[in-house]
């Protein structure tokens, strides 16, 4: 029966995504987007990772993470509203192209994050499964990218963003079906799990600093200028925000007392083993999630960074040489780090985007009059986000 369920949710809420009213309608394009990268940054890595070091108060970790998102992105949405054509001044101009270079070297990082989970998902299945064939098969992708980019751009790659979305959506619902079916069972015969939390109160602090990059993506709405209003993006960053938060707290909330942690140190693939108690069905589906988000995130990353690097540098560097460099930064990060210390790096380059967007919130704020409590408000969140960047700690593997 939880197999049916499963097929079931799946195929519901990918025909109700699909229904052209849904997928044409201009405020939920305009929240997919955000919405996709803050799901595909941290789902599948997300729920073994905070179980094994919180146990069973993981839910309160992902709540934290969530309202520290939520707080970064009301910086983020003030200066939507304030900042976008009107800064002032040699700091406010300075402040936001640091910004900028911030936001295009953490776009480098993330796209090796989410490659290397492209490799280690896409081999988890095979006989060939380990970090070794993994960080080939991320290798051969960076290439492809590459190529890609630098002949074609990434149009045709992009069209098919809202497709792997829905999928990626529709796959998440029969997750959480399958999960809450289970945790409904385990209840029942009294099998529920109470994990013990595994680190000590500093470490939970520096390693929740370390994962703020699977709650990022909201900020992608601040980019959307040439095809959304700012009363828009506002609002979708707001509602994809909430929607994640309601999907990530569903998921962790019931896996943290449905299935029991992997002992010892973690993977980046511990999320198959784990469901494959639930129904043999998901880990393929969670495979295929993982290839249709990470891949499509990693485009929309390195098209994002392509274009930053041009802007930021005034032109000395082009788009295609930024796409080389974007390659042979993550090429390098592949083989010389594993994926908790790629999730760690990408966390403190955001953390460093989000603290110099607060700075400026807090100096437009200044300039235009706004309450003193919320310019108060923003400077606390930029130390917030330098704390991240320095003390930020990756999961041991």
């Amino acid at each position: 029966m939880v197999d049916i369920a499963i097929v079931a949710a799946l195929l519901i809420t990918g025909l109700v995504l699909l229904q052209p009213r849904i997928a044409s309608s201009k405020n939920w394009r305009a929240t997919v987007t955000p919405l996709a990268s803050i799901i595909g940054s941290g789902f599948l890595v997300l729920g073994p990772v905070l179980q094994h070091a919180y146990g069973a108060y993981a839910a309160l970790a992902m709540a934290a993470l969530c309202a520290l998102a939520w707080a970064f992105g009301s910086a983020i949405r003030f200066n939507i509203k304030e900042a976008e054509g009107s800064l002032s001044g040699a700091r406010e101009h300075g402040v936001e192209t640091a910004a900028s270079w911030a936001l295009a070297f953490a776009y480098v990082i993330s796209v090796a994050y989410y490659l290397n989970l492209f490799g280690a998902f896409a081999v988890s299945l095979t006989p060939v499964e380990g970090p070794f064939a993994g960080k080939v098969v991320t290798t051969a992708v960076f290439s492809l990218i590459l190529a890609v980019g630098w002949t074609k751009g990434f149009r045709m790659l992009e069209r098919m963003e809202y497709i792997s979305v829905a999928i990626k959506l529709a796959i998440i619902a029969s997750l959480l079906v399958g999960l809450g079916w289970f945790l409904t069972s385990q209840v029942a015969a009294g099998k529920q799990i109470y994990s013990p939390v595994s680190v000590g109160p500093l470490e939970a602090i520096t390693l929740g600093f370390g994962l703020i990059v699977t709650v990022q993506g909201f900020e992608t709405s601040r980019y959307l200028g040439r095809s959304y209003d700012a009363k828009t993006r506002i609002s979708s960053m707001r509602l994809a925000q909430l929607v994640s938060a309601l999907i990530y707290l569903a998921y962790i909330g019931m896996l943290s007392f449905a299935i029991a942690a992997p002992e010892g140190k973690l993977s980046e693939t511990a999320i198959i083993d784990m469901m494959a108690v639930v129904s043999p069905v998901l880990p393929w589906l969670l495979v295929a999630a993982a290839l249709a988000a990470q891949f499509s995130a990693a485009v929309a990353d390195t098209g994002g960074s392509g274009g930053l690097f041009a802007e930021v540098s005034g032109g000395r560097l082009s788009v295609r040489q930024a796409y080389a460099l974007l390659v042979a930064l993550g090429v390098a990060l592949t083989w010389s780090a594993n994926v908790f210390e790629i999730i760690s790096y990408a966390s403190r380059a955001f953390a460093l985007y989000y603290a110099l967007q607060c700075l400026l919130a807090a100096l437009v704020g200044m300039r235009k009059g706004k309450p003193l409590a919320l310019t108060v408000f923003n400077l606390l969140l930029m130390f917030v986000g330098f704390a991240i960047v320095i003390f930020g700690k990756a999961v041991e593997a």
